[in-house]
Order: structure tokens, then sequence, then C-alpha cells
């Protein structure tokens, strides 16, 4: 384990979801930028379709033994990139925030990168296709302000949201692992970290 990070107490709790703000440092975003362009570069970013064949508008790849895919099969992990690759791992920096965050006896099977332009959104969902939601989903933020909105457990009811920065890092687990969420919009321009702009979003997780 590095002893990179030290153990942090989260800035603000949201309906159960830890957030720790500016957790990363400008050196630190620009090493995992740097660790994620080979990712990119050995598993590119696709363009995700629903079961129903309609494009989502974030772009993705992963790391780690599975990564998460979309299609018209549905939504699932997979061993294997859709060009039928397998995933690169997990880089380091990326291991020593889930070593600074998460849980000792597991390491992450999935890192999944998410990619926002200035037009991206994310609807409110679960994340559960996990086989165990015990363990935390960890969620790290990368270039522009994302307003990031917490449900319930449940779909429904009211919401609250907040704006997530470069260097916030969320750790959703215990009650608020299942909690629906979502981003509603991406603040273009509000972060120097990505060249061309727009928003990365780092989540790890353990599948199996």
């Amino acid at each position: 384990m590095s002893d990179h990070f030290t153990k942090p107490t989260p800035n603000l709790v949201v309906r159960g979801v830890e957030v720790f703000e500016q957790l990363l440092d400008d050196a630190k975003q620009r090493a995992l930028l740097d660790d994620l362009r080979d990712v990119v570069t050995a598993a590119p970013l696709f363009v995700p379709t629903t079961s129903r064949g309609k494009d989502m508008s974030v772009r993705m790849t992963s790391a780690g033994k599975f990564g998460w895919v979309s299609d018209r099969n549905g939504y699932r992990y997979d061993a294997c990139h859709p060009r039928g690759m397998a995933w690169p791992d997990i880089p380091d920096s990326v291991m020593d925030i889930w070593h600074a965050l998460g849980p000792s006896e597991r390491a992450p099977d999935c890192c999944l990168v998410n990619f926002y332009d200035a037009d991206a959104r994310m609807g409110l969902h679960q994340d559960r296709d996990e086989a165990d939601f015990s363990w935390p989903v960890i969620s790290i933020s990368l270039g522009d302000d994302a307003l990031f909105r917490i449900g319930n457990e449940t779909r429904g009811g009211k919401t609250e949201s907040i704006w997530l920065r470069s260097g916030d890092v969320l750790v959703m687990g215990g009650a608020a692992r299942l909690t629906y969420h979502g981003v509603d919009r991406i603040k273009a321009g509000t972060s120097l970290l990505l060249p061309k702009g727009g928003r990365i979003n780092l989540t790890l997780r353990v599948v199996t």
C-alpha cells in the first residue's frame, strides 16, 4: 500500500455520500491525467449505447479486470473492451486513492473512466451491476465543474445537488451505496486541466 495519502476526513456529507473537496492538488491531478492518457491509448474511449440503441452523451473506457459496457445487450461488466482487447491495469496513482479512502480487504476490479464534454449528462441511476454492495464506490473528478445530483435509495422524491470540482473525491458506501445519483450539467471553462476542456470522472468499483 502506498503512503502517498493519509486517511482524511470528509469536508461534507450529503445523504451519506462523503465528499473530500480538493483531495488532489494540481500535481496529483496532472499525474492522474498522464496515467489516464496511457489507459485511453490501450483502451480507446467509445460511445456506449442503451439497450434501445440510443447513444449516451458520455464517452467511456475502463481499466482493471473488468470494464463497464452498454449496448443493445444491456448494461454489464465485461473482461474485454468492445474492440476485443483486454482492459489495461488500473494505474498506481488511481489505486493510491482507493488505499487512502477504501477498504483494505479488497482492491477494485474496475476503474470506469467517463469523459463529459460541455453537453454531456448522466441521468439519475444506481450503481447496482456489482455482486456485493457492501463495498463502496469511489468517484474522482478531474477537469470542469459538474453539477452532481444526489437522490434517494428509491427512485423519485426530493434531491440535493452540489458542484464537484477538479480534485474532489466522493465515497458512496454503507447506506449511501445504492443512492440514486447523476450529473445534470458541466460548467465549461472552469478548469484548465484538460487542454480542450471537459470533465473526466473515474469510479472505482469492486465487481465480483
